[in-house]
């Protein structure tokens, strides 16, 4: 949709950003590439399902890092306490140099969107 002055308009939203990745990945990755790959697998196996399960949707991921939109922020912060907490399960028998923890921040705000991706704005 375009304004009078030639610009677009953009869809827009409110949303609750959810993104995190792991603490010290390169480290581990240094240490055993192997290793870290699996056990980085195993984790997310358990830890992506749960963005759905808190009425999230997952946006994109890097591998070693989530992004989910969640149309509630009071969802967002319960889903990554969850997975903070699984984590901290999932690393009670793990060598202290060998844990993955996620480190989670979440923003809420206007996005702009389209049929494909969308786009968080800058804060002003």
């Amino acid at each position: 949709m375009s304004t009078e002055d030639g610009h677009t308009r953009h869809s827009r939203r409110l949303a609750a950003i959810l993104a995190a990745d792991i603490a010290g990945y390169s480290t581990l990755m240094g240490a055993d590439e192997a290793r870290t790959v699996q056990d980085l697998k195993r984790h997310q196996a358990v830890v992506l399902p749960m963005i759905g399960q808190f009425g999230g949707r997952i946006i994109d991921t890097t591998g070693v890092g989530i992004l989910a939109e969640f149309t509630s922020v009071a969802n967002a912060v319960e889903c990554a306490v969850a997975i903070q907490d699984t984590m901290r399960g999932r690393n009670a028998e793990t060598e202290a140099h060998r844990k993955m923890q996620y480190r989670i921040g979440i923003n809420l705000g206007d996005v702009i969107y389209d049929d494909s991706r969308i786009y968080a704005m800058a804060s002003t």
